[in-house]
């Protein structure tokens, strides 16, 4: 029978014990400042409309933030989607939003004065461009719209903006060669399935769950967005440098894709903020985006590509001085 060395087990147990306090102590120095008290007060969040993936971000934003900082309120407000958010940050109206990274280049280009006071926080994850159509539809290009019912976004939306710049730069005049129809995503596909619109364009990230529940529905089918369009939009300047040449992987929508990679364009989106906000709110807001992308993006499969090491880069923004601060107290 083997010897039993009590003090010897009780010292390998207290070591064990202090090791793991002492690797606790080091986790919670990453999450959060030691010793320091959380933030407190009141801040508007503007996210996107219903169904859409801004929206349920903002929600799961909002929960993590109410773990780190339980004495701060966090208002969410609906909205058309990036022009809007970025017009009612740049106004005062709301404290922290995301937009597409062409949705505010536009804006700065449109208001120079105004647009100083923007600040990034995050880059989060990227918007793909999902122009949908009945599954029976003839429609196989961006051109084959021509003369078709199509919705292009809400006024104010990113959605708006990408859809116009596509037609566009394939030879439609989004006033005059379409009919255009005003839905978002939370009506959309319901306007698809009931044969009120030839076809809808969406941007958002992957997969989105009002398309998810269109797929479950009744069938519908993507249009390519080629890369010779992706060439025209970029000759097209200014914020359509932010789009860049991708593929809709086939596992995002399984039973509409087939097994088959779609082209499209995508975009980059922005935490940003405004240039008063308080550099110490700032700096734990950043610290929960980071930290909470796993728990996030358990739920919004996009929030799982947020990344520390490319989430410093906000162009066209410049980085929010307590956004800095976070970037360099984890950097390596």
């Amino acid at each position: 029978m083997p010897k039993v060395f009590p003090s010897l087990s009780r010292r390998h147990a207290l070591r064990g014990a202090a090791v793991g306090v002492v690797a606790l102590g080091l986790l919670l120095w990453w999450l959060l400042p030691l010793g320091e008290k959380p933030p407190t007060g009141t801040i508007v969040f503007s996210t996107g409309t219903p169904r859409g993936v801004y929206q349920e971000y903002g929600e799961r934003l909002r929960t993590e933030l109410g773990k780190d900082m339980p004495g701060l309120t966090v208002k969410l407000l609906n909205s058309a989607g990036s022009q809007e958010n970025v017009q009612r940050l740049a106004d005062g109206e709301t404290d922290f939003t995301i937009a597409a990274a062409d949705a505010v280049e536009t804006y700065e280009l449109r208001h120079p004065d105004s647009a100083g006071r923007l600040r990034g926080v995050a880059r989060l994850y990227d918007d793909y461009v999902q122009l949908i159509v009945p599954s029976g539809s003839s429609v196989s290009s961006v051109a084959d719209l021509r003369h078709k019912r199509v919705a292009t976004g809400l006024p104010n939306s990113g959605v708006r903006l990408i859809a116009n710049r596509v037609l566009r730069a394939a030879g439609i005049d989004p006033q005059k060669d379409i009919t255009p129809v005003s839905e978002g995503i939370d009506t959309g596909p319901g306007r698809l399935r009931q044969g009120r619109i030839d076809a809808f364009f969406w941007s958002g990230g992957l997969p989105t769950k009002g398309l998810v529940g269109l797929a479950g529905k009744s069938g519908f089918k993507f249009v390519p967005i080629d890369e010779d369009l992706v060439a025209r939009l970029h000759a097209a300047g200014e914020a359509a440098r932010y789009y860049r040449a991708t593929t809709i992987p086939e596992s995002a929508y399984p039973s509409v894709q087939h097994g088959s990679a779609i082209p499209t364009i995508a975009v980059s989106n922005l935490l940003m903020t405004r240039k008063d906000m308080d550099p110490r709110l700032t700096e734990w807001v950043t610290r929960t985006v980071i930290k909470s992308r796993d728990d996030i993006g358990a739920h919004v499969h996009s929030a799982q590509l947020v990344d520390l090491r490319t989430a410093i880069y906000t162009d066209p923004l410049t980085l929010h001085e307590g956004a800095r601060r976070y970037y360099r107290s984890v950097k390596p």
